[in-house]
């Protein structure tokens, strides 16, 4: 697989990610996240990540969630047939828009390490891509799952527990909204 990966900052973060980085993790999520190592294309694969200040991230959020709040990633996939993708010799994937202050503030409120909060979201956001889900509970388990064996692959602590005197008694918060 080759990932043609087009970075748009639009903000500026405190201790942005290489763009080598993003791509690693785009490219994990990709490669795992396929049904079938078959269904990973052999050819170029295109996604945009684009780091979007709250106010942009908020406008798309309330026009396509009916959520009047910014959000740490939306995911819009490429809406084009197959057989277009196949003739032009890439598979486009889609995009993520990613909120760094967003990012930034989670990781800080839950916390976590910088780094793993982002490394998180692009493989969130990528596996949205792939047609991934947590709307239903048995979809959620999937997705987590796989997002959890992704990070640990990259060092990377499950991302789905936070400290908080708040807990549950069985251990686990759950820090994403569904």
């Amino acid at each position: 697989m080759n990932l043609q990966l087009d970075l748009q900052i639009a903000v500026e973060p405190n201790n942005l990610p290489s763009t080598a980085e993003f791509q690693q993790w785009a490219e994990l999520a990709i490669a795992y996240g396929r049904a079938t190592p078959e269904s990973t294309p052999e050819g170029a694969v295109e996604l945009t990540i684009r780091l979007a200040p709250s106010d942009e991230i908020q406008e798309l959020n309330r026009t396509y969630r009916q959520k009047n709040k910014p959000t740490n990633v939306l995911s819009f996939p490429a809406d084009i047939p197959e057989a277009l993708g196949m003739e032009m010799g890439i598979d486009l994937l889609g995009d993520l828009i990613i909120c760094p202050a967003v990012v930034e503030s989670e990781a800080q409120e839950q916390e976590k390490a910088l780094i793993s909060h982002w490394a998180h979201m692009v493989i969130h956001g990528t596996l949205h891509l792939l047609g991934y889900d947590h709307i239903e509970d048995d979809e959620a388990h999937e997705m987590e799952s796989l997002e959890i064996q992704l990070l640990e692959k990259l060092g990377y602590p499950a991302p789905y527990q936070i400290k908080s005197s708040d807990t549950p008694k069985n251990g686990v918060k759950k820090s994403n909204e569904r």
